[in-house]
């Protein structure tokens, strides 16, 4: 019985290693397509620092910093992940947030607060085409300035692999773990064109957030498990549960 990770590439490689590492045998089968959109850097701009809420954003535009300033400002990221890419892309001046967009929105108010961050600068946002929130447009509404740019667009995968589809039919998926609402949503399609939406949906979903938890749940799934926040290890931790709850009480 395998746990099937639905997490883009390479993400989901790392996702696997950590599941491997609990006990988890991994099936994956990505359900977004990381596709980086053309990003030219605007030298005669004075931005006062960066914010990502992905590392996709960060793969995106690598190839086009060694050279430019963006180096030099401070940058903010959503979580470690993100903040790891930030540093292997060569930035130096990395802040993380612990949890999502929200937090790292409050994290820029507290260094503005702090004078640790001027508000008289404009903030580049490293974006995807797909935003689940306006991060920029709440950090407008504190008096910032907030310039976003599209680095990247994350494109559904219409169909499972053979083997997946084989598997779930086999019964050899124990529990799916989904980490975003679009990827979510193209699980569901996949699923439904490969015949085996039934199959899928009788297994426990794990979320990442309440959000995504939705998705499922509308479309049929009876056993869905929330992370108590929205990071990695909390998922695990609800998959952990949903296998437990799937198991029954001990005797």
């Amino acid at each position: 019985m395998a746990v099937l990770v639905t997490r883009p590439s390479p993400d989901d490689e790392m996702t696997a290693k950590a599941l491997r590492a609990r006990g988890f045998d991994v099936l994956r089968a990505p359900m977004l397509r990381f596709e980086p959109v053309p990003f030219q850097d605007d030298a005669d701009a004075t931005y006062g620092a960066v914010i990502v809420t992905s590392a996709n954003a960060l793969r995106a535009i690598s190839p086009h910093l060694a050279d430019g300033q963006l180096l030099n400002l401070p940058l903010f990221a959503v979580g470690e992940n993100t903040a790891a890419a930030a540093r292997d892309a060569g930035f130096g001046d990395v802040i993380a947030s612990k949890g999502d967009a929200g937090a790292l929105r409050d994290l820029v108010l507290a260094n503005a607060k702090s004078k640790q961050l001027k508000k008289a600068s404009p903030i580049l946002y490293l974006a995807g085409a797909d935003l689940a929130r306006d991060l920029a447009g709440e950090l407008g509404e504190k008096g910032f300035t907030v310039v976003t740019h599209t680095t990247y667009r994350m494109v559904p995968v219409p169909n499972l692999p053979r083997e997946i589809c084989d598997a779930f039919v086999a019964h050899e998926v124990e529990a799916v773990l989904h980490y975003s609402r679009r990827s979510a949503r193209a699980f569901l399609e996949a699923a439904r064109f490969g015949g085996v939406e039934i199959s899928a949906l009788a297994l426990p979903q794990c979320c990442i957030s309440a959000g995504v938890a939705a998705v499922l749940r509308d479309a049929g799934a009876t056993q869905v498990t929330t992370a108590v926040s929205p990071d990695e290890n909390a998922l695990f931790e609800a998959l952990d549960r949903a296998l437990q709850a799937r198991s029954g009480p001990n005797l």
